[in-house]
């Protein structure tokens, strides 16, 4: 499956890039396998997604669990949560 990912803030910082596009693997389905994925990547990858890290995710520009089912063609988007003041 192919889709387009997108990085907002200081994950695009940690990462040096705004977003990609990429082939997924068989298996991978949903949001949260997409950043499982990208964490087996290693090094800025799994500094920057890690699951002890608080981000928000979204698939076609809508906030989603890590659950929510993704398709052919679409992005999936990983941003910091974003305070006020």
């Amino acid at each position: 499956m192919n889709i387009k990912l997108r990085f907002f803030a200081s994950v695009r910082e940690a990462l040096g890039t705004s977003g990609e596009a990429v082939a997924l693997p068989p298996g991978v389905t949903t949001v949260g396998a997409v950043r499982d994925f990208l964490v087996a990547r290693g090094g800025a990858w799994a500094a920057a997604l890690h699951h002890e890290r608080a981000l928000r995710m979204a698939f076609n520009q809508v906030m989603c669990a890590p659950e929510t089912p993704i398709a052919e063609g679409g992005e999936v988007a990983f941003f910091p949560p974003v305070t006020g003041g």
